[in-house]
């Protein structure tokens, strides 16, 4: 499976390298200079220690945590209004679980780690750098279900209906089948395991593993 991924363009790829840090300690008025001085939405707030996490504070915190009460940046603390630990992206990550991330945490921006910090990635990266447009998630996934179950199809007609060869086969065919479920919503309403189980209804035993 993880070469059939290969395609996928990952966080990695689109994320902003040049990411600009600020203490915890840092007042709201100096988290603003720097923002305004690098022309960024969000920073992300270092870490004390190596076994601490990573922050982030955006524009959005401080509009709505400070310039909304008329509270004095000079006398707030990043750490008072910033988030941590913050929702942090793996960079090799596909995009299009990036965005589902976004869109289901509500989020428009993280940063990449893998150990220590290499970037951040926001909804504008996704927008403006990745090819979803060109090469939509859903048809590429569609290309591989149908390669996936012609082979499928091409390995159960030399080595049998009821070969383990055969059933690893369809496994991949319905996982793949399963994940583009997933980005629908909706269940298919019938596999291509279970339209070549009529031709071939042997084929079902041989895919019930020992749990």
């Amino acid at each position: 499976m993880a070469s059939q991924l290969k395609k996928n363009m990952k966080a990695s790829e689109i994320m902003t390298t040049q990411v600009v840090t600020v203490r915890g300690s840092a007042t709201v008025a100096d988290a603003v200079k720097l923002m305004k001085d690098n022309q960024l939405r969000a920073l992300i707030v270092d870490r004390r220690t190596d076994e601490d996490a990573y922050g982030i504070v955006t524009e959005t915190d401080i509009v709505y945590k400070v310039t909304a009460y008329g509270k004095d940046p000079k006398k707030v603390r990043v750490y008072e209004i910033m988030t941590k630990p913050c929702i942090v992206i793996n960079p090799d990550l596909a995009v299009e679980y990036v965005a589902r991330l976004f869109s289901q945490a509500g989020i428009r921006r993280a940063p990449v780690i893998a150990d220590t910090l290499l970037g951040i990635v926001s909804v504008s990266d996704i927008l403006n750098k990745s090819d979803f447009v060109e090469k939509p998630r859903e048809l590429t996934l569609e290309e591989e279900i149908i390669k996936a179950r012609d082979a499928a199809r091409a390995v159960c007609a030399e080595k049998g209906a009821t070969s383990p060869e055969c059933a690893a086969a369809w496994d991949i065919v319905e996982e793949l089948q399963a994940e583009a479920a997933h980005q629908r919503a909706m269940k298919p309403p019938k596999t291509y395991f279970e339209e070549y189980c009529e031709e071939h209804p042997d084929a079902v035993e041989a895919r019930m593993y020992d749990t």
